[in-house]
């Protein structure tokens, strides 16, 4: 690789690092207090969901639920259009979706970097609140809305039950649960570690 092309590539990772933990030059004391108390309750509720197993439906009957919810519901609502298949995918994209949009606004519009990690948070939660929808595709026991149950719902009620056998991958149910885990995990501490550093940041620059 040649200087310039070197140069153009410190230049880039630059700016994006500039983007990721930008800070205001004055930060009010009482601002970043609320944000330790927000960070404390992220640190608690991701140990929560990490060590809570999948059987138990930690993240289906937490407060995060009712919150991922509506954008799960609204997002069959608005592909069904594009038939069955992604009308089932459809919640799931949706309450994926809700906090990568309020990242990207909060990162690139608000400049507010903080609250970005929040919402990256916000997203590897999802991950867990998918969970044990996935892992229950065969066992079909966990309460549904409407207090529906999948093994006395008509075909197609349970969307992973419903995903999973039409894509032949079925089988798969407790492995793609565990992976779901797994990426909701790693959002959990990438969130943790961005929060923190510009908590750091925004400590220095306090009024």
């Amino acid at each position: 690789m040649s200087i310039g092309g070197k140069t153009e590539k410190a230049k880039s990772t630059s700016t994006l690092l500039e983007l990721i933990f930008y800070t205001k030059e004055d930060i009010n004391v009482f601002y970043w207090g609320g944000r330790i108390l927000i960070y404390a309750a992220m640190l608690w509720f991701a140990i929560q969901f990490i060590a809570s197993p999948i059987e138990s439906n930690f993240a289906g009957i937490s407060f995060m639920h009712m919150i991922n919810l509506p954008f799960h519901e609204a997002g069959h609502i608005f592909l069904r259009p594009f038939g069955s298949l992604i009308t089932s995918l459809g919640g799931s994209i949706f309450q994926l979706l809700a906090p990568v949009i309020c990242l990207f606004v909060l990162l690139v519009q608000t400049r507010d970097t903080f609250g970005a990690s929040v919402a990256l948070w916000w997203f590897g939660q999802n991950f867990f609140d998918m969970a044990p929808y996935i892992d229950d595709a065969r066992s079909l026991s966990l309460p549904l809305v409407g207090g529906n149950y999948g093994h006395s719902s008509p075909y197609g009620f349970h969307d992973w039950e419903y995903i999973l056998t039409e894509t032949g991958l079925l089988q798969y149910d407790h492995l793609l649960a565990r992976t779901s885990i797994a990426f909701g995990t790693l959002c959990f501490i990438l969130s943790l570690i961005w929060g923190a550093v510009v908590l750091y940041k925004q400590f220095k620059n306090l009024e």
